[in-house]
């Protein structure tokens, strides 16, 4: 569906005066909920109305009790994570409406975008003229009511909750939902998804389901069709396909250097920084960053001494109870959770292949939350698949994101040695001009010649899994990674892990140079034909 909005200033600009509106409404929304008042956007402190237009992400984490009223066209992520306040826009939403909400309760007065809902887990959204595509998709809770027509894919993906159309729907309504229920109050296809199938409601559901919208004007009839999830023939999904190669068939030369002695030490810290402030940096021990599911073991009481204070210095991806020096990793499954998240770690990780594409204007939008919730001088990364590395690369120099990561294992089977060129082309046409860095997401544990190659191909940061998950073993593999690291270093004769160069690299076969780009080891000189136009 067609929504009815223009949006006339420049996207910097909306998004800078989206982030002073979150600012100055942060520390009055506790005090406003305590004392019972409405906090009003789009009027003058004498009440005139001076409606917005298209300013996104705002109210993030609305605290339970908080009011809020807004006038004028809004855009996307409005009101997301919300934790039990009551958001009214007068006016038109953009895409993401209420996304993760977690309690909130929010009236659109007029239309709403595409993803109305998303991730939603409790609360309730009301739109009353219609929705875009995807409304409610991977909704887990709460309940999404509609007055008007709603696009394609509604309810896609859900887990539990209820959504309510007083209208007519698009295509695939329940594509791929596996709880909850969509009641329908207007036409719908004839032919539904695979998983998806049609009944009648009872007297019962009918009673208790209006009992539970609360609003007499918006009650199902008992006519109206209810669609939930059937059972179907499951079988078991092909695994994708993995990278073609790793990186054994590249060497590492020394060159004219001589090798120093084995006491020196190396540099192999790597600093990420922050594009809008010189000063604010995270450090990382190793250029890595490894990857967990949850940060809880790694400050477990059993813990030897020793063990902990290498694990207090390495720097963790994680998915749940970051420390204050970790980076979260973000995506569809615990987006609800960014608030708690968020407020205890020293950077954000987007994995743009778990969550929906989004526009230009979209991704502005969910920064502009993040970034609210994180805080403005945090680096904020992304993660894309190897094959999109040049949309990546745009988007994140676009988007002023402060390190962008490919991630090999994409489905594509692209070899590791292939990935190297095809990063360094697209950092050189997209990145060269902006402070943003660049990452290589690995499928398995990093070794420290793999450090050492990437890093000499310009890649800034390895993101990878862990061989083990026990805390002790984490800590001895961390330890021989940065050994393995430093002896390749006084190998080359070199002090610090910023003076790998290409010109260090070999390819050790035919095949990997043709592939690569890099010298082929003997031939001493790229294959012909990367001299070819």
């Amino acid at each position: 569906m067609e929504q009815q909005q223009t949006i006339m200033a420049e996207p910097r600009e909306v998004v800078e005066r989206s982030f002073k509106i979150n600012h100055k409404l942060g520390p009055r929304l506790i005090q406003a909920a305590e004392q019972d008042a409405i906090l009003r956007i789009g009027w003058t402190s004498a009440g005139d109305p001076v409606p917005k237009n298209g300013e996104l992400g705002l109210c993030p984490n609305l605290p339970k009790g908080s009011k809020m009223r807004a006038l004028g066209v809004l855009g996307s992520w409005i009101a997301a994570y919300g934790s039990g306040g009551n958001f009214t826009i007068q006016g038109d939403a953009g895409s993401f409406l209420g996304a993760a909400n977690r309690g909130n309760t929010i009236n659109c007065e007029k239309i709403a975008g595409n993803f109305v809902g998303y991730a939603m887990r409790s609360g309730k959204i009301s739109v009353m003229d219609g929705v875009g595509d995807d409304a409610g998709a991977f909704m887990e809770g709460g309940i999404l009511l509609i007055r008007g027509p709603a696009g394609e894919r509604i309810g896609g993906g859900m887990k539990d909750g209820l959504i309510v159309v007083h209208g007519d729907v698009g295509k695939s309504p329940g594509s791929g939902m596996t709880g909850g229920k969509i009641i329908i109050n207007g036409r719908y296809p004839s032919r539904l998804p695979s998983g998806v199938t049609q009944r009648l409601l009872t007297a019962a559901e009918v009673k208790s389901i209006n009992a539970e919208l609360d609003n007499e004007g918006m009650e199902i009839p008992k006519d109206a069709a209810c669609l939930v999830p059937t059972e179907v023939l499951q079988t078991e999904n092909l695994e994708p396909p993995v990278s073609t190669s790793d990186l054994t068939s590249i060497g590492l030369v020394a060159g004219d250097l001589h090798h120093t002695a084995n006491y020196q030490t190396c540099d192999t810290a790597v600093l990420i920084a922050d594009g809008k402030s010189e000063n604010l940096t995270v450090a990382l021990p190793l250029p890595m960053l490894p990857i967990l599911s949850d940060g809880k073991m790694l400050e477990s009481a059993e813990i030897e001494p020793l063990a902990m204070d290498v694990l207090a210095k390495q720097p963790f991806i994680l998915r749940e109870n970051p420390r204050p020096l970790d980076f979260v990793m973000l995506d569809h499954k615990n987006l609800a959770d960014a608030p708690e998240l968020l407020s205890n770690c020293s950077g954000v990780v987007v994995d743009l292949d778990e969550l929906p594409a989004m526009t230009s204007e979209e991704i502005d939008g969910f920064i502009v939350t993040i970034r609210t919730l994180l805080g403005i001088e945090k680096p904020v990364s992304f993660v894309n698949a190897i094959s999109r590395v040049e949309s990546l690369h745009v988007r994140s120099s676009y988007h002023d994101i402060d390190l962008a990561i490919s991630r090999i294992e994409d489905g594509s089977g692209i070899a590791e040695a292939a990935a190297l060129p095809m990063i360094g082309r697209s950092t050189k046409s997209h990145l060269s001009q902006g402070s943003t860095q660049t990452g290589m997401l690995l499928g398995l544990s990093a070794s420290g010649q793999d450090l050492a190659i990437l890093r000499a191909s310009g890649i800034d940061v390895i993101c990878c899994e862990v061989p083990m998950q026990d805390p002790q073993d984490l800590a001895h593999w961390l330890v021989s990674v940065a050994n393995e690291l430093t002896g390749i270093l006084r190998r080359l004769g070199l002090e610090s892990i910023e003076l790998l160069e290409r010109q260090h690299l070999r390819a050790l076969d035919y095949e990997t140079a043709a592939i690569s780009g890099l010298r082929l080891v003997g031939y001493e000189r790229p294959l012909p034909h990367w001299f070819a136009r």
